[in-house]
Formats: C-alpha cells, sequence, structure tokens
C-alpha cells in the first residue's frame, strides 16, 4: 500500500464513522458487568465450601501460605465457573522479563477412558506450570539448553477471562521462576518488595502505637496510561512504525500541539466509541476505569484507572494495555504506545501514583488537616523523601529504556534528575521542623469567582508542579517518569523496596532514640529529633521550581544530585554495591537476579537501536531516496529543457546544484549509519559495551540521517513523497 492509497483509505473510514450513527447496541449497568469475567471474592465465596474460602481469603488478605487442599477445591470451583463462561483452555499469565505478558495455553479437556471426554483443572495445575524458560530473557540465569522453569499461582491476583472473537480463555495471574528458584519475571519481585515495606511499616506504626485492628500495609497504585491512536492505513504504509513503534523519519507538521486546542477537547466520535468499546471490556475483566480525556498532542489520549493494591493494579495495567491493543482495530485504528512516537510532538508516559495504606483503609499519605501535628504522617513523608535522596540513581534506573529516553526532559516528561515537590503547606512543615518545632500548617483558603452564580470554591494549600519526577499531590507520590510501554511492576519494585530501607532505618533510630518504653513526651522528643537529621540530611532533593530549566540542572549539580541522562549511564546503577546490598538485604533479588537484569536492560536496548537503525537504512535506500532521486531527475528535466529554450534559468540550476548536494549528503549518512551500526560486540557477551557503543556511535547518526530525510521531505514534490506525513497521520480521525 502507497502513502496517497493508504491516506486516501483513512479519509474514507475516518468519514464513514463520521456518518455513522452514534447509537450503539444498549449494555448492562456498569455495575451488572463489573468483574462479570473474574473469578474475584465474590464468585470465590458462591462457590467455595466456608472453610475454604476463609482460608483463601487469609492467604490473600493476610498473605498466609496456601494450604494445597484449598488448591483443588478452589481449582475444581475455577473450572466450573471458567467452563460456564464459555471457557475450554486455561494458561498461567505471567510478566517476564521481556516487558510484555506471556502466556502458554492449555487445554480443559481430558480423556476419561476410551472415548469419554471430562474437563479437568487439579489444584496441582492450578498452582504450577512448567513453561519454557530457556527463550526467555535470563540475563545468565539460565542457558540455552536449562529450559525448565516454572510458574506458581499468584492468588492475591485475581484469574480471569479473555475473550477473543471466537475463544474464552481463563487467565491465572503466576509468577515466573527457573528451575533453581530465581526470579525470570518483574511480579515475584514486587511480592518481595510489597512484603519488605509492609515488614518495616508495620514497625514504625508499632511505635506510634497503631490500632491493634492493623495487621498490614499494603501500598496502592493509580498509573494513568497515555496513548495514541493511529488510522490502521496510515499505519501499515509506514514499516518504521510497524517495527519499531515509532517514526524514524517525519518533519514537523505546520501545525502540531502549537495551539494547545486538543488537550480536553471534544473527543471525536470514532475515538469515542473506541473508548467505549475499551471500558467495557475493562469493566468486565474487572479494571475500574475512572477517566479518560484528550492529551495535549494530536491524536494523544490518556485513561486512568481506580486506585488498587499494586500487585493487582500492576497486572490491571498490563491487561489495559493489551486491551487497547485488541480492541483498537475494531474500529479502523492502530493503539501507539511507545514514548515517543513523533518527533517534536508529546510522547506519552505513566503516571505512577503510589501511595501506602493499611488494611483498615487508613492512608499514611493523607496529611489530614492540622498536618504540623501529624507525627506518623511526616514520619512516613520524610522516610519517601530520604528513599529518593539516597536512592535517586535507582529510580532513574527503573525507568530506562531507549523509547524513554526520547521522551524523558522533553516539554511533557521530567528530566531525568531525580527530585522531590512538596508543595508550599509541606514545604513550610519541613522547614519549620528544620528549624525547631513545627507549630503551623498553611490553610487553602477559597477562591472567590467574581461572578454571583458561581460557587466559593476551596483552594488546595499548594499547587501541582508537572515538571517533578517525584511530586507530592495530596495523599499520594506521582512518579511521572515512568515510560508508556513500561511495566509497572519494575519501577514500583524499586519504590517499595527503597522506602522499606527508610523506613527501616528510622524506626531503628526512633526505637533508639525514645527507648523501649517511651513517655509520649518522649515519643514526641524522639520523633523531633529524628524528623530534623532526615531533613537536614536530605532536604537537597526537595525541588517546587521548574524542573526544565537550565539554571536547576546547574543547581543540582551544586546539590550533589545525579544527573544520568541516558539509559546507558543509568543501568548499570543496579550492579554497583549499594544496590546489591540493598536488595539482598529486603530479600528482593539476590545479586545474580539483579546482575541479569542490568545485562537484559542493556541487551533490549541495544537491540531496539540496532532495530531503528537497520530499518532506517532500508526505508532510507528502498523508499526515500528512490522519491529524491525521481524528484531531483524531474527538476533536472525542468532545467535542461528551460535551457533548451534559451530561457535563463540561472535560479533554478543553482535550486537543483543545492538539491543535488542535499541528496548526496542523505546518501553519504545513509552509508555512515550502515558502517557503524555493523560492529564486532557479542550483544549477549557484552551487552552494556554494545549498548554504549550504539548510544555514541549510532544514535548520533540515526539522528543526522533524520535531519537530512525531514529536510528532503520538504523539498520532494508531494506526490513523490512514499510515507504518509505527520500532518496526514495526526489528523484523520
Amino acid at each position: 500500500m502507497n502513502r496517497h492509497t493508504a491516506t486516501a483509505r483513512a479519509i474514507e473510514e475516518a468519514v464513514r464513522w463520521r456518518e455513522r450513527r452514534p447509537a450503539s447496541a444498549p449494555r448492562p449497568r456498569p455495575d451488572k458487568i463489573f468483574a462479570a469475567d473474574v473469578f474475584g471474592q465474590q464468585a470465590m465465596h458462591e462457590r467455595l465450601p466456608k472453610a475454604v474460602y476463609k482460608s483463601l481469603i487469609r492467604t490473600i488478605e493476610r498473605r498466609e501460605q496456601l494450604d494445597m487442599e484449598v488448591a483443588d477445591a478452589v481449582a475444581t470451583a475455577m473450572k466450573d465457573w471458567a467452563i460456564e463462561n464459555g471457557a475450554t483452555t486455561f494458561t498461567h499469565w505471567f510478566l517476564p522479563l521481556t516487558g510484555s505478558t506471556a502466556e502458554k495455553h492449555e487445554s480443559l479437556i481430558d480423556l476419561d477412558g476410551p472415548g469419554k471426554v471430562i474437563l479437568q483443572l487439579s489444584g496441582s495445575n492450578l498452582v504450577q506450570g512448567e513453561p519454557d524458560a530457556s527463550s526467555f530473557p535470563s540475563g545468565g540465569l539460565r542457558a540455552t539448553f536449562e529450559a525448565r522453569g516454572y510458574t506458581a499461582w499468584d492468588p492475591t491476583s485475581p484469574a480471569f477471562i479473555l475473550r477473543g472473537d471466537h475463544s474464552a480463555i481463563l487467565c491465572i495471574p503466576t509468577a515466573f521462576v527457573s528451575w533453581t528458584g530465581e526470579a525470570l519475571d518483574k511480579k515475584t519481585p514486587l511480592l518481595r518488595s510489597i512484603d519488605a515495606l509492609n515488614e518495616q511499616a508495620m514497625r514504625v506504626l508499632r511505635f506510634f502505637g497503631a490500632d491493634e485492628g492493623v495487621s498490614r500495609v499494603l501500598t496502592t497504585l493509580g498509573s494513568e496510561q497515555e496513548y495514541f491512536l493511529l488510522d490502521r492505513n496510515t499505519f501499515f504504509a509506514r514499516p518504521d512504525l510497524v517495527s519499531c513503534g515509532r517514526t524514524l523519519f517525519g518533519a514537523r507538521p505546520p501545525k502540531g500541539q502549537q495551539l494547545a486546542d486538543h488537550y480536553f477537547g471534544s473527543i471525536p466520535q470514532r475515538v469515542l466509541a473506541f473508548m467505549d468499546d475499551v471500558e467495557y471490556e475493562l469493566l468486565r475483566l474487572g479494571v475500574p476505569v475512572k477517566t479518560r480525556h484528550n492529551e495535549v498532542a494530536p491524536g494523544q489520549y490518556e485513561i486512568a484507572p481506580i486506585f488498587e493494591e499494586t500487585n493487582v493494579a500492576c497486572d490491571h495495567q498490563m491487561v489495559l494495555m493489551e486491551t487497547l491493543a485488541r480492541v483498537a482495530p475494531r474500529y479502523g485504528f492502530r493503539a501507539l504506545l511507545h514514548e515517543k512516537p513523533f518527533l517534536g510532538i508529546n510522547g506519552s508516559g505513566k503516571h505512577n501514583n503510589w501511595a501506602m495504606c493499611t488494611d483498615t483503609g487508613t492512608n499514611l499519605l493523607d496529611p489530614r488537616d492540622e498536618t504540623h501535628t501529624n507525627m506518623q504522617f511526616l514520619v512516613f513523608l520524610c522516610a519517601v523523601i530520604r528513599a529518593v535522596d539516597v536512592h535517586a540513581d535507582l529510580l532513574r534506573a527503573s525507568v530506562s529504556s531507549a523509547g524513554n529516553d526520547h521522551r524523558l526532559g522533553a516539554n511533557e516528561a521530567p528530566p531525568a534528575i531525580m527530585s522531590v515537590f512538596l508543595g508550599d503547606m509541606l514545604t513550610d512543615i519541613i522547614d519549620q521542623l528544620e528549624s525547631g518545632t513545627a507549630s503551623r500548617t498553611i490553610q487553602g483558603g477559597a477562591i472567590d469567582l467574581g461572578a454571583s452564580t458561581l460557587p466559593r470554591i476551596p483552594r488546595h494549600s499548594g499547587d501541582r508542579n508537572r515538571t517533578s519526577p517525584f511530586a507530592f499531590t495530596g495523599n499520594k507520590f506521582e512518579f511521572r517518569a515512568v515510560g508508556s510501554t513500561a511495566s509497572v511492576a519494575w519501577p514500583n519494585t524499586i519504590i517499595n523496596t527503597i522506602v522499606a530501607e527508610s523506613l527501616d532505618q528510622m524506626a531503628t533510630d526512633l526505637e533508639k532514640a525514645a527507648g523501649p518504653k517511651p513517655t509520649p513526651a518522649k515519643l514526641q522528643t524522639a520523633v523531633k529529633k529524628i524528623l530534623r537529621q532526615v531533613i537536614k540530611a536530605h532536604k537537597r532533593v526537595i525541588f517546587n521550581g521548574d524542573n526544565y530549566t537550565d539554571a536547576w540542572a546547574e543547581e543540582a549539580e551544586k546539590r550533589g544530585l545525579p544527573n544520568l541522562r541516558s539509559s546507558v549511564d543509568a543501568i548499570p546503577v543496579l550492579r554497583s554495591k549499594k544496590a546489591a546490598d540493598l536488595f539482598k538485604k529486603y530479600k528482593v533479588l539476590s545479586k545474580p537476579e539483579l546482575d541479569s537484569r542490568v545485562s537484559i536492560f542493556s541487551e533490549t536496548y541495544a537491540k531496539q537501536v540496532l532495530i531503528e537503525a537497520d530499518e532506517m537504512a532500508v526505508i532510507g535506500r528502498t523508499m526515500i531516496l528512490p522519491a529524491a532521486m525521481t524528484h531531483q531527475g524531474n527538476i533536472a528535466e525542468a532545467v535542461a529543457a528551460t535551457e533548451g529554450a534559451g530561457v535563463d534559468c540561472e535560479s533554478a540550476r543553482a535550486e537543483l546544484e543545492d538539491y543535488v548536494e542535499l541528496v548526496n549528503q542523505f546518501r553519504a549518512s545513509l552509508d555512515a549509519l550502515v558502517e557503524a551500526s555493523d560492529f564486532d560486540h557479542d550483544l549477549e557477551a557484552h551487552p552494556h559495551a554494545a549498548a554504549t557503543e550504539l548510544r555514541n556511535e549510532v544514535i548520533p547518526r540515526m539522528e543526522e540521517v533524520r535531519m537530512l530525510a525531514d529536510e528532503l521531505e520538504g523539498r520532494v514534490a508531494n506526490e513523490l513523497w512514499p510515507l504518509p506525513t505527520y500532518r496526514e497521520m495526526l489528523t484523520i480521525r
């Protein structure tokens, strides 16, 4: 399909949707379909014997060891429920280190004697599976010939039915480990980090005399997802989008996002129909969606879920991304999740809204009224501040990828310098504590809008900061640096672990300062002393200003904050002794498990860059260069014909000579890119060395090729240009 055919079909598709009647088949009320395809607590309560149900709930809510006899009963009930809902297969659904999900389908059908078919799922099949581990990334934990791996049922994340056009599959969320027991996935370390944070947070709560009803501290997560929608016709006419997820070529359109008229604008009819279908499917899967809207860039949108426990929220985030991708073709779209699909246009991220909460429902990051008197909140707040300062490099490493490097530091994403935004009210309390005793809390007051028909609305005590990578936003922290393609399990593993370490340190210091049986007065004195020490040592990471300015980069350097601009700089941080000691102490990752991730992340970075470089060379040589040469021939013929007619065309000849020079430069830059991409590093043996060379040698040549190609796009005749342009891709809805 050539560019003009693709564009014509895209316009035709968009018109068809605009003319279509907006009414659709009526659907049941949301409360009637929510979690209809989820084997959740309601289904378990209805189908399991009371003793089995109570035992399973203790495993889910109190993290008690699973009883294998319980597993047999659960498997039978889950199988019956799945069959009633149309499923004939099941899969252990897991999160390998590829960054996506994985599944190996098994039939529920078995034979019970000659010619007799039965449907069954045993407790052992529910609890454990055995997918081949040799072809998944392992970073040296497994050799190719060592194939055995295990999936282990995670009962804290409910099973669900994934529906296709002609299928229904029972998906059982699981962890994925090697035969040696080492984690080969992103769920296992996440669950370990949740346990680590719970243990240290409970120490702090016990210090403050927490309610005996509190048995566990969990983390909660609400992860906003940004994405682009592109007409499928233009998508498949762009080989770079098909193989790389982003455009390797493309001149900026005259009108992009300058007017900000797309942001929160009216949602196009076809897009709205897509969003409704996505939300319907997510409701059936128990993924509670709260918000949808147009984002800043043309063709960009956002969907945000309601907060859930972090482990479930991470699984649901993967389900959400897969649902976006699965539903989009029904409406003639392709969902683009890459962090930077279009140069010069806002990219996409995930805003990782993280908090700590007790199992009784108390948000430990809720400042409440008169915040300066809420010592427990201030301890948890300062623990987070300390964690970000001590482990800023790990936070940066947690969001490292080739795609996210294109986005971090641009106008829609925070820079690579990790800092904490607190706002006026909390910063004022922090300053008071550093100086002595906090005696006041700034109140927001109200805003008078000046019209008699408009109400006075309450003003928050502090503004927001959209440039901060780690911002306090009322009762949670928003980690804005996570990339749109990423699984949020890994960044939240890092956050949980570094906060657990800070809570451990602060709990130890508090217990030592207050003594074994502190009086209320001694407790208050100990808390104020420890808070003052933490603030003095770590306030350098607090910054409420504009994170995009050069002045902040200079100030951050003076403060000693790390600025790891590239993933190649950030990933090796995971191999440091500090990181190894941290993850080992809290039993989140062993040294080999951590080293494996350094290798995998570096190798993935290198392979992504190599794929892009190879694709760029192919498109440049087989599509752009031929179009450029055809245009050159047309200009040359016009000049020759004009001169042959005896008409002076000096300016046209000068234009031809200038254009020929541009084409020659483009050809030479392509040759240089191909040469730079052909290097000797063994990616598997030396992944970081390969990634470093690609960052230093290949990416600059890719940037040069793109700059020249984008200049050619502005000069080659429109009917000759082979790729759908930004103007076409971003505006056809």
